[in-house]
C-alpha cells in the first residue's frame, strides 16, 4: 500500500507551482483560491515542509517545493500521454495523405478503393494542395512531392519518375509535327519557374522544331484543368503522362507523336520525427506497391506518322 497524499492536494500544488499563482491554478482546476490555498496546507501538513513562499500578488516554492515540482509535473504529463494514447486506439486510425491537385485527382484518388480492401481499418484522407504542407505541424502524414529534392529535416523517397509527351483528343483526327502550326497548344503555369520544366518551347527544342510565339495557345492555372481542355478536344496538351494512362487506354485521349521529356520525380515525404508509425508505415507500403504496378500501355512516344490510338 502506497502512502500518498490525496490526488486533489498534489494537483492543486502542481499547478500552483506551474502557474506561480493560487487564483490561476483556481481557475484552471474550476474550483476558488481559497480552495487551492487549504489543498495546499493538506499537503504541508502531509510533509511537514512548507512548499510555497506567500508573497504579495504571487506565490514562490521554497527548496522543498522545487524538489517536489518536477517529480509531479513530469507524472501528471506520463497520465495525460497514456490517456491520450489509449484513448485514440480506440478510435478509427487514420493517415493523411497531401498530393498536387492534379496528381490527387488523376492518380491517387481513382485508387483509394484498393487501399480500402486492403486496410479497412484505416481511414485513408486525401488532402489536396498546390503548396508544400508542413508536416511537422501534423496536416498531413504523408506528402507526395513533385521535384528534385532533397527536402531538409524530411525523410524523403522517390516514388515514380515520369515523362510528359503532346496528349489530344482522338476527335482532333490524326496529327503530325506539321499540323502543330494551327493545332491551339494547352499549357499550365508551373508553381516554381525550373528552366528544364516540360513546357511547350522546351519540346520543341526536343523535337528540333522550330519555336514560333502563339496568340491562340491556351494557358491554365491548374494542371488538371489543361488535361479537361484536352478531353474537351480543345487542342493539344504537353501532359505529364502518369497522370493519364487511363484516359489513354479508354480511348479519350491519344499520344499523337513524340518525343517525350523526362519530367522530376515524385517522392514520398514524412516527417523525420514520425517514423515507425504503423498506419504511416501501411499507407507507404500501399504507395509504393502502386507505383510499382504495371503502367497502363500507352501510344509509341517516336510515333510521327499519325495519331496513335491504343
Amino acid at each position: 500500500m502506497r502512502r500518498l497524499p490525496p490526488l486533489s492536494a498534489l494537483r492543486a500544488f502542481e499547478a500552483a507551482a506551474r502557474h506561480g499563482s493560487f487564483k490561476n491554478a483556481a481557475n484552471e482546476l474550476a474550483v476558488t483560491p481559497t480552495a487551492i490555498s487549504h489543498q495546499i496546507r493538506v499537503l504541508e501538513q502531509y510533509t511537514g515542509l512548507t512548499l510555497f513562499e506567500r508573497q504579495v500578488r504571487k506565490v514562490v516554492l521554497t527548496d522543498a517545493g522545487v524538489e517536489l515540482y518536477p517529480v509531479l509535473r513530469d507524472g501528471f504529463n506520463a497520465f495525460e500521454t497514456v490517456l491520450q494514447r489509449l484513448g485514440t486506439a480506440q478510435t478509427r486510425r487514420r493517415v493523411i495523405i497531401s498530393a498536387t491537385n492534379a496528381f490527387m485527382a488523376r492518380w491517387l484518388a481513382p485508387r483509394v478503393a484498393d487501399f480500402r480492401q486492403l486496410y479497412p481499418e484505416i481511414d485513408l484522407e486525401l488532402f489536396a494542395s498546390d503548396q508544400a504542407v508542413d508536416l511537422e505541424s501534423g496536416v498531413a502524414d504523408i506528402a507526395i512531392r513533385y521535384g528534385r529534392g532533397p527536402y531538409p529535416g524530411m525523410v524523403a523517397e522517390p516514388l515514380f519518375a515520369h515523362s510528359f509527351a503532346p496528349v489530344c483528343s482522338p476527335r482532333l483526327g490524326p496529327l503530325t509535327h506539321a499540323d502543330l502550326d494551327q493545332a491551339p497548344l494547352i499549357d499550365f503555369k508551373w508553381a516554381r519557374g525550373d528552366p528544364l520544366n516540360p513546357t511547350w518551347k522546351n519540346w520543341f527544342a526536343a523535337a528540333g522544331l522550330p519555336w514560333k510565339a502563339r496568340h491562340g495557345q491556351l494557358l491554365f492555372s491548374d494542371e488538371d484543368h489543361a488535361i479537361q481542355a484536352a478531353l474537351a478536344g480543345q487542342g493539344v496538351a504537353l501532359l505529364s503522362l502518369a497522370l493519364v494512362p487511363a484516359d489513354i487506354a479508354a480511348g479519350r485521349l491519344a499520344q499523337p507523336f513524340g518525343p517525350s521529356m523526362p519530367g522530376h520525380t515524385y517522392h514520398l515525404v514524412r516527417s523525420a520525427g514520425r517514423l515507425h508509425e504503423p498506419n504511416v508505415d501501411s499507407a507507404l507500403a500501399w504507395l509504393r506497391g502502386q507505383a510499382r504496378a504495371p503502367a497502363t500501355p500507352l501510344a509509341r512516344p517516336d510515333d510521327e506518322d499519325g495519331c496513335a490510338k491504343p
